[in-house]
């Protein structure tokens, strides 16, 4: 099933139920990238390694 498909099924159950609808895809597209990029960028190898290197020998 294609996004269209399910946002359709969606806002016919919504619809049908008195709900409000559902979003549109991709409303919402612009702001989660906004928040991405204004989170601190965390690297797993980074901490790792890190750690490795504050090991005692």
């Amino acid at each position: 099933m294609s996004i269209t498909q399910q946002h359709l099924l969606d806002a016919y159950r919504a619809r049908s139920l008195g709900e409000p609808l559902p979003p549109a895809p991709g409303t919402h597209d612009g702001r989660a990238v906004r928040e991405g990029r204004s989170r601190p960028a965390r690297s797993g190898l980074r901490d790792v390694l890190g750690r490795w290197r504050r090991r005692p020998t």
